[in-house]
């Protein structure tokens, strides 16, 4: 085993909403976090994250210690969290070392003895492989490169009896449950990758699952079309879903199309709402962002949904449309491509500091997550970073 460091970038407009809101290592890259993809390279654990300073302390539960780059003794590895590897190790020799892909660094290796105190550190170059990260957008990049594979992993060994009165389009050995409830009446169509269901999982009768697919532990699948998704644990989806990341503990318990599309932790989407995730000229898709407009070289993308933020029933999001952490979406007019962090509302009103608390305080124990005085004191944190107050 070895001790692994994760590299956050600095703060990086590419990046936004997410990096407002919690570490890039702490992202959804297919069904598993950039930490976690690291850390199976390595076969180890990871003791700190090295983020910007609104992320010092960060208090979440199973995310490492998260502070200020700091030096590191040998025997370790630091890797960049904007670069997903694969699961294959590489090859680390008895001296310090590069890790390259295409002509980049992606992190280092350091030997017992040497100590590295930035990106400086000098070493043999060793290539690996894997997926560079140029932001928020290549979520679904990412989404898309891994997916297949990352089902396909969980078909090795057998999962529980599928239900009677399920039908399976497809191998059945490619439907997975894995301590799941599944009502009769799912269909699985597993034609095009795997189905991959979590413990204390419930699917209600009606659903239509198609792979790849991959639903974590503590979800709820409550009809409709769900398909070509990693969602993060303790999620409520329904309704039309395709090529979707949910990063954990989000509510879309209503229909409505979320396609090619990111949403951020303890979002909500209301009843009806609604993702473009195509331009009616068959165009690549430009974003907004607060830093100007970005090329992301992507046909098909549909919204940046921030951690904490919601949308108000039958909202109707542009294609591209960024939705910044905490912010609450409503109002007479269609939500602009940009929405502020914290807007409340479409008229230029911001939320207040104690209103995002109150509504913490709500919301986080009906997932039994308590709001202790470590998680408000993050909230604070986020929301004057966000905010600039």
């Amino acid at each position: 085993m070895t001790d692994l460091y994760l590299l956050d970038p600095d703060v990086d407009p590419a990046w936004y909403p997410y990096q407002d809101g919690r570490p890039i290592a702490e992202l959804r890259v297919g069904v598993w976090l950039v930490r976690e993809r690291w850390e199976a390279i390595v076969d180890g654990e990871t003791r700190a994250i090295f983020a910007p300073p609104h992320l010092h302390d960060y208090a979440e539960a199973d995310v490492p210690p998260v502070g200020a780059l700091d030096p590191v003794d040998g025997p370790a590895l630091i890797g960049r969290s904007a670069f997903a590897p694969t699961g294959i190790p590489p090859e680390l020799g008895n001296g310090p070392a590069r890790l390259m892909h295409e002509d980049e660094v992606v992190g280092w290796w350091v030997p017992a003895g040497a100590r590295w105190e930035g990106p400086d550190f000098a070493g043999e170059d060793i290539e690996v492989d894997g997926l560079r990260l140029l932001g928020a957008f290549d979520l679904l990049t990412a989404l898309e490169h891994f997916l297949v594979a990352d089902v396909a992993d969980f078909t090795r060994e057998a999962g529980d009896r599928i239900p009677d009165g399920c039908l399976v389009i497809g191998d059945p050995h490619d439907v997975v449950l894995l301590g799941a409830t599944v009502e009769p009446g799912v269909v699985f169509d597993v034609r095009e990758g795997a189905v991959v269901i979590e413990q204390h999982t419930y699917v209600r009768s009606g659903t239509r699952l198609e792979g790849p697919l991959y639903v974590g532990p503590g979800s709820a699948v409550l009809g409709g079309s769900i398909g070509w998704s990693a969602i993060g644990p303790r999620c409520k989806v329904r309704g039309e879903l395709s090529h979707a990341v949910f990063l954990g503990y989000a509510n879309k318990t209503h229909d409505g199309f979320v396609g090619h599309s990111v949403i951020g932790r303890w979002a909500n989407l209301g009843a009806g709402t609604i993702t473009s995730n195509l331009k009616n000229t068959y165009g690549n898709v430009r974003l907004d962002l607060p830093s100007g407009r970005v090329e992301t070289g992507r046909q098909y993308l549909g919204t940046l949904l921030g951690d904490h933020a919601k949308t108000a029933i039958g909202t109707m999001l542009g294609t591209g449309t960024v939705v910044g952490i905490g912010a609450n979406v409503f109002g007479p007019v269609r939500p602009p491509k940009l929405v502020r962090p914290f807007a409340w509302g479409m008229d230029g009103a911001t939320m207040e500091l104690d209103g995002f608390l109150t509504i913490a305080e709500r919301v986080l124990p009906r997932r039994n997550v308590e709001l202790t005085p470590e998680l408000r004191a993050t909230l604070e944190r986020i929301y004057q970073h966000a905010t600039g107050a």
